[in-house]
């Protein structure tokens, strides 16, 4: 895999990649909760791998409810190997060894409210402590984003006469809010638009829906003196946690919520050479392509 992730800030990554980069786009793991669909996240994970693709998740990796002291805690909702005195030490040690196979493959974790949560009530930052594990034991590069940021794609193509660079800038955000039955969460999409410039895609998790959208504005091209149109792609990924579970108890189901769709998006970039013409001038332009494609069903 041909990716070099660079931390500019607490919470701006940038990875390199040569023309043609894939990532595995996901969120809302709750891995250690009984309910999470591991077969189909294996299956995802493994398929990943198969297509060298690096992996970033959104937010939510863990669920860690049945700590000490949670009001969440419930006996039903807790793996038999975490149910012991060192709940959280427990989990860390498990997921690393459950992840260690995608060590090289994942690039990037960002922060859920389920982690921040944790942070604030036990005083113990859960992503950092699996990626320092994940990175010690295995060599890799696993980073920690924050709720929300920036991860940029700067790809380049080396030819004989010169070299070609673009870049695909992501907004993730993990999300607030409940979605809404109706809504899903799409007008959270365009509260985000009014408040953001310059990034190819937007992307959210945390209520549990998959979706993608295209949003198209217009910016002034001052060099070329000339309106450019512009897509931006807007992304929801969902979960791998099954709670509805055909609609017998549990506060999923008290809550009157319905099943819920499992899984993320793949996501292939491709770095092209575009030409357009304006005004009788012709234009050559460096392009990132983006192509999502559902992922969400075992293959």
């Amino acid at each position: 895999m041909i990716i070099d992730l660079e931390r500019c800030g607490p919470n701006v990554h940038v990875a390199r990649a040569q023309d043609k980069q894939k990532f595995l786009l996901i969120s809302d793991l709750h891995w250690d909760n009984p309910h999470c669909d591991r077969d189909l996240l294996k299956n995802h994970l493994d398929e990943a791998v198969r297509r060298d693709a690096a992996i970033v998740v959104n937010g939510d990796f863990f669920c860690l409810m049945q700590g000490k002291g949670d009001p969440r805690r419930s006996k039903d909702d807790i793996r038999p190997e975490h149910n012991n005195g060192r709940y959280l030490d427990s989990i860390i040690q498990t997921a690393a060894e459950w992840f260690k196979p995608y060590a090289k493959h994942l690039v990037l974790l960002g922060y859920g409210n389920h982690e921040t949560g944790v942070l604030k009530h036990q005083e113990t930052d859960m992503l950092r402590r699996f990626a320092d594990v994940m990175n010690y034991e295995n060599g890799a590069n696993v980073q920690v984003g924050g709720y929300g940021g920036v991860f940029s794609v700067v790809m380049s193509s080396s030819t004989r006469s010169n070299k070609t660079t673009a870049q695909y800038a992501i907004h993730y955000f993990h999300g607030s809010g409940g979605g809404g039955p109706v809504t899903k969460g799409v007008i959270q999409d365009q509260r985000i638009m009014s408040s953001i410039e310059g990034y190819n895609c937007t992307w959210q998790g945390h209520v549990h829906e998959l979706y993608h959208h295209v949003n198209m504005v217009h910016r002034f091209d001052s060099t070329n003196k000339r309106i450019l149109q512009l897509p931006v792609d807007q992304i929801r990924t969902a979960t791998y946690k099954e709670e509805w579970d055909g609609g017998v108890l549990g506060f999923h189901v008290e809550r009157g919520r319905g099943p819920k769709p499992l899984g993320g998006y793949w996501l292939d970039l491709e770095l092209i050479r575009v030409s357009s013409r304006a005004k009788g001038k012709e234009y050559d332009n460096i392009k990132v392509i983006s192509e999502f494609s559902l992922c969400n069903r075992m293959y």
